[in-house]
């Protein structure tokens, strides 16, 4: 029982449920944003934070560049990736099925299940299968009995830190108040002259760009594949399950506990049940808060 205790109140698992949980809302908040504005269920998500990933390491195996300072380059190539896809896909998949129709959400889970395995099968093809890792920053650093290596403080600051930024953006500026606007009521957005079209595109470059973030950052922090991306876009999906569709906000609580979950979890079992643990999180959360973990407790209140 004491080691139970112990392990709960270990600040080194509290660091690393920290780092986990930060990239999780990170790659939950693109996911979010995407859903919400254009209601469609990019299932391809993870495949941008493993496209980003691969970009980080050939940035750093070919050219030496550090990963924390390719990560900008890699958000820029991923919010053009959204916005050409925005033009070239789902500016289609509009025009063919209609906004707000019923059959748009279909469509879409079947458009992005497919470029899903066109970019995993076209990574392998480029990169082969094989696992690969790079190391860097790996120094330890001592905060009282808490090991922090240098690579997950980097990933921690600068995953909250833009977290922080673009809640900002969208409580604060007239483009976050667009988004919005569009993800309460797209109807009324249009009516009160906000340029729909425009706001997705953005939230969709903005989607992408944080998703390939995120992958730069995973790069410094554990081994990649072609395949690497799937349990990046399942734990988004919990994460916005417990948060709420379209609910950005309480998304970042939910990221934290999701990786909360995930570390102490591990922690308490084994390695080995890190993926019974997350897809375990997801049933539940589908069966237990399908309308969102906060909206439930705002019901019961």
């Amino acid at each position: 029982m004491s080691s139970i205790v112990d392990t709960l109140l270990s600040g080194q698992l509290l660091f690393a449920a920290l780092v986990t949980g930060s990239l999780y809302a990170l790659v939950a908040l693109g996911l979010n944003l995407v859903y919400g504005t254009l209601r469609m269920l990019n299932v391809a998500h993870g495949d941008v934070v493993m496209l980003g990933a691969y970009g980080a390491y050939w940035a750093f195996s070919v050219g030496g560049i550090s990963p924390i300072v390719a990560a900008p380059a890699v958000a820029a190539l991923g919010a053009l990736a959204g916005l050409a896809v925005h033009r070239g896909l789902v500016r289609r998949l509009f025009a063919t099925a209609g906004a707000g129709s019923t059959r748009l959400e279909g469509n879409s889970l079947l458009l992005f299940f497919g470029l899903s395995i066109i970019l995993q099968n076209a990574a392998a093809l480029a990169f082969t299968p094989n696992a690969r890792g790079l190391a860097y920053w790996t120094e330890v650093y001592h905060l009282g009995n808490v090991a922090m290596t240098g690579n997950r403080i980097a990933a921690l600051v600068i995953a909250g830190a833009t977290c922080i930024a673009v809640a900002a953006l969208l409580g604060r500026s007239l483009l976050g108040l667009s988004m919005r606007a569009v993800i309460e009521k797209r109807e009324a957005a249009t009516i009160v002259g906000i340029d729909v079209d425009r706001v997705q595109a953005i939230s969709f470059a903005l989607g992408f760009a944080t998703a390939a973030l995120a992958g730069a950052l995973v790069s410094m922090l554990e081994q990649i594949s072609p395949f690497t991306g799937f349990p990046f876009t399942i734990a988004a999906f919990i994460v916005i399950i417990l948060g709420g569709l379209g609910n950005l906000f309480a998304g970042l609580g939910a990221a934290l506990l999701l990786g909360a979950l995930e570390t102490y979890g591990v922690a308490l079992t084994s390695a080995n049940m890190r993926s019974v643990l997350l897809y375990g999180a997801f049933v539940a959360a589908l069966l237990l808060f399908p309308k969102g973990l906060f909206a439930r407790r705002a019901r019961a209140a």
